[in-house]
């Protein structure tokens, strides 16, 4: 998935927020909590990164993910390529980041 594409899912979420933070990351927040994180390698070659929840063993072992750094021990991942995952794949998991964090913060 492209950012422009990303951020076009995140932005359609309710309440989210687009911040730019840690360098060049860009940082989608949900009452000021970020749920998800695009580092831009190259605006083409984003590498994308949520809360992964109970899928985080399984993404890693599957060679798609690695634990994201400083966010791992939360159950964060990090893609290893921007095409790791379909489209409509890294939506649902950037949706279930979403609910997973909001819900938490209510």
């Amino acid at each position: 998935m492209l950012f422009d594409a990303f951020r076009e899912v995140v932005g359609s979420l309710p309440g989210a927020s687009l911040e730019v933070k840690f360098g060049n990351k860009r940082t989608f927040c949900v009452g000021g909590h970020m749920f998800a994180r695009a580092g831009l390698v190259g605006q083409e070659a984003p590498l994308y990164g949520f809360k992964a929840g109970v899928a985080f063993e399984p993404l890693i072992e599957q060679g798609i993910a690695r634990p994201m750094p400083y966010l791992g021990r939360a159950r964060w991942v990090e893609l290893l390529r921007h095409d790791a995952l379909a489209d409509d794949e890294l939506r649902d998991y950037v949706r279930r980041s979403y609910e997973l964090v909001s819900k938490r913060r209510r």
